[in-house]
């Protein structure tokens, strides 16, 4: 068999690790094994259920092709709160894998806890950066601004009303780079446009809640917004709803959320979890340092895009396909990001 540099290293790994590597048992909080295999061991973690969350399903397509680049094993414990977060990393770290993978902002306090505890082990923490992180912890970012500036433009080139906003999860420093991204993009082609503050979704589950995303998608749009990015997360159903019955135009997140209601769905960004998974573990496994890994992912990583711009773009039934001049900016636009022409600000810079 051909072995790549990668492949050779998983083979010692594999060589050096003990039968107590392979997972064969689901832990408490839910998990999935999904191959089997004499190589290496990999745990994936959710923030939340799994669902019809499209951010992190990809992230369990990332962590099945590792298992199968490195012909392992792959296992996803899916947890609902901070106890099941934290119970799950802890059964995560008695199986030794050769990563942990954790993806969601909620893992930040513990991450570090228990990565400092643990300095044996590798860790991987994706969507959320926090100071201080032990060597033993990778951290992996994305520039969300930069698929919401894109948006943002459409937005703005689109609107009749000249006004536009965001439906958000929650009030926080991660969302207002989608929030303010689409804000900048728009004022970036139409500087008489209205870029309106955030609606909040909020409640008990703000990321799941597609009736309370209806609800506040509603309001938003009685005050006259007519292009609304969508940052509900599994909430993002509810918008879009509404906007098929009140007329708006809907941009969605993290997948391609048009067919949920098609005409009324301009556009949407696309994290791919999945390469960032497929990057940061394939360099820990190639023996970078947390130093040196990747550690920013945006349009210049193809770590995030937008639906329009992807291969199967003609078959998105996303609306802003029928608008090819807004498109060409786009592109252009997208280009000048990746070249460094045009700089994004980042609300956490």
């Amino acid at each position: 068999m051909f072995f790549t540099k990668r492949r050779a290293r998983a083979a010692l790994v594999a060589g050096a690790a003990s039968a107590a590597l392979l997972l064969t048992s689901c832990s408490g909080g839910g998990g999935t094994e999904e191959a089997a295999a004499d190589g290496p061991s990999f745990i994936y973690i959710t923030s939340d259920p799994i669902g019809q969350n499209e951010f992190l399903k990809s992230g369990k397509i990332g962590i099945e092709s590792v298992a199968e680049e490195f012909e392992g094993t792959a296992k996803t414990f899916e947890s609902k709160d901070d106890a099941t977060r934290r119970s799950n990393l802890e059964a995560a770290i008695a199986e030794a894998p050769e990563v942990v993978v954790m993806l969601g902002f909620q893992f930040g306090d513990v991450a570090k806890e228990l990565a400092e505890q643990n300095p044996q082990q590798n860790f991987v923490l994706i969507d959320t950066f926090v100071d201080g992180a032990p060597d033993n912890l990778y951290q992996a970012t994305f520039r969300e601004q930069e698929p919401s500036y894109l948006l943002g433009m459409e937005a703005g080139l689109l609107t009749e009303a000249n006004k536009v906003g965001s439906v958000i999860s929650v009030d926080n420093e991660l969302l207002q780079k989608y929030s303010d991204g689409f804000a900048e993009g728009a004022k970036s082609v139409n500087a008489d446009v209205d870029t309106v503050a955030p609606q909040v979704i909020g409640g008990d589950n703000p990321f799941a809640d597609p009736a309370r995303g209806k609800e506040q998608a509603l309001a938003f749009a009685s005050s006259g917004v007519d292009q609304v990015f969508a940052v509900g997360a599994a909430s993002n159903g509810g918008i879009m709803e509404a906007a098929a019955e009140k007329g708006f135009s809907a941009y969605g997140v993290d997948a391609n959320q048009c067919p949920i209601a098609p005409g009324s769905v301009v556009d949407g960004t696309v994290k791919s979890v999945n390469r960032v998974v497929e990057t940061v573990v394939g360099e820990i496994m190639d023996g970078k340092s947390s130093k040196d890994a990747t550690s920013s992912f945006g349009l210049k990583e193809e770590g995030m895009t937008i639906v329009s711009l992807t291969e199967d773009a003609a078959d998105s039934q996303c609306t802003i396909m029928e608008n090819e001049d807004v498109l060409e900016q786009v592109t252009q636009a997208r280009d000048d990001i990746v070249s460094g022409k045009i700089k994004v600000t980042d609300p956490l810079a």
